[in-house]
């Protein structure tokens, strides 16, 4: 090891990877996923996936991975957030 490699002022390697850039192995990993899903039928397997009822909770769990955590709103077309309550009345009983 050089005597230099570790002394104050030596910046060499320190800035690494930028900030969200992917590793080789990690973008390769990425491509071979893709390259699988596509080969299995892409957006019409998935669909499957989210409809079987054996499935569901795995193709939930991979929704949840993927899709982003903080959701932005534009500030002149803001975010509608829309509740639908369903309510169910269940007739009395006339037989009584």
């Amino acid at each position: 090891m050089s005597e230099t490699q570790f002394k104050n002022g030596n910046k060499a390697g320190k800035a690494g990877r930028p900030k969200g850039a992917t590793d080789k192995k990690n973008k390769l990993l990425k491509e071979m996923i893709l390259d699988a899903l596509e080969g299995v039928g892409g957006v019409d397997y998935l669909q499957k996936r989210a409809t079987d009822p054996k499935t569901a909770g795995a193709f939930l769990g991979l929704i949840g991975k993927v899709l982003p955590m903080t959701i932005v709103g534009d500030a002149d077309n803001p975010i509608a957030i829309t509740t639908i309550e369903r309510v169910i009345v269940r007739p009395k009983n006339t037989n009584a």
